[in-house]
C-alpha cells in the first residue's frame, strides 16, 4: 500500500468536488461513525456459527464500507494534522502494556 499516493488521490477528490469546507473533524468523525455502522449493519443479523460473510452479504459490499471507512479516517487525519502511522504504533506500545502477551 503507498500511503502517500492515497493521501494524494483523497485530496484531490475532495478538491475536485470542492468538498473542503465540509471537511471539519466534526463532520469527518460523523461520516466515520456512520461507515463504521453501515459495515456493522452488514453482519447485525449473523449467527455466531455463520461464515465470515453471511448470505445476504456479499464481499464486495464489505469491501465498499472498508475502503469508505478508510477514506474518512485518512481524511480526518490530514486535516487534524495526525500522523497516522505514528499514532497507530504510538497506541500499540500502550496496547502491549495494557493486553499481556499470553503466548510466551
Amino acid at each position: 500500500m503507498n500511503y502517500e499516493k492515497i493521501k494524494l488521490d483523497i485530496e484531490k477528490f475532495v478538491i475536485n468536488r470542492n468538498w473542503q469546507d465540509y471537511h471539519t473533524p466534526k463532520n469527518l468523525s460523523m461520516a466515520l461513525a456512520k461507515e463504521a455502522a453501515e459495515l456493522l449493519e452488514l453482519f447485525q443479523w449473523q449467527m455466531q456459527n455463520e461464515k465470515a460473510y453471511p448470505k445476504a452479504t456479499k464481499k464486495e459490499s464489505v469491501q465498499d464500507e472498508i475502503a469508505d471507512i478508510f477514506f474518512y479516517l485518512v481524511r480526518f487525519c490530514q486535516i487534524t494534522d495526525i500522523d497516522l502511522e505514528r499514532a497507530f504504533y504510538y497506541k500499540m506500545k500502550k496496547n502491549v502494556k495494557k493486553y499481556p502477551n499470553f503466548n510466551k
